[in-house]
């Protein structure tokens, strides 16, 4: 076999064997695309959006670093990055500071601040 037959050969067979390794890697890693095409994996969240129990979490810790504020019974629900504060503080002044807590916090796009002060809920009631 002449010299450039032989290089021609080899080449066939590194290149057999590079697309066989592609196809493996692209079987392990579940994609059915032929071997070459591109895949982009995509984030199913949206940039920038994060799990609506990491955001309670951090809420949470939000208003417990406000001096003074009982947060003992603030409830905290998230859906979709919006924040609803309900149930009841002891002082007016801490309904606002509650929900001023909340809104810098990474992940929290709006803040429903339901809270009342236990002194008017009493008087309500």
């Amino acid at each position: 076999m002449n010299r450039n037959g032989a290089n021609g050969t080899i080449g066939a067979m590194v290149f057999a064997a590079i697309a066989s390794c592609a196809a493996h890697a692209n079987a392990q890693a579940g994609v059915n695309e032929p071997v070459g095409v591109a895949v982009q994996r995509v984030s199913a969240s949206t940039p920038g959006s994060r799990p609506d129990t990491s955001v309670v979490r951090d809420v949470r810790r939000a208003i417990r670093r406000v001096p003074d504020l009982d947060d003992s019974d603030i409830h905290i629900r998230v859906s979709h990055g919006v924040v609803t504060l309900s149930g009841t503080v002891p002082e007016t002044w801490q309904v606002s500071r509650a929900a001023n807590a909340a809104r810098p916090v990474l992940g929290v796009k709006a803040v429903t601040n339901r809270l009342k002060a236990k002194e008017d809920a009493a008087a309500s009631e």
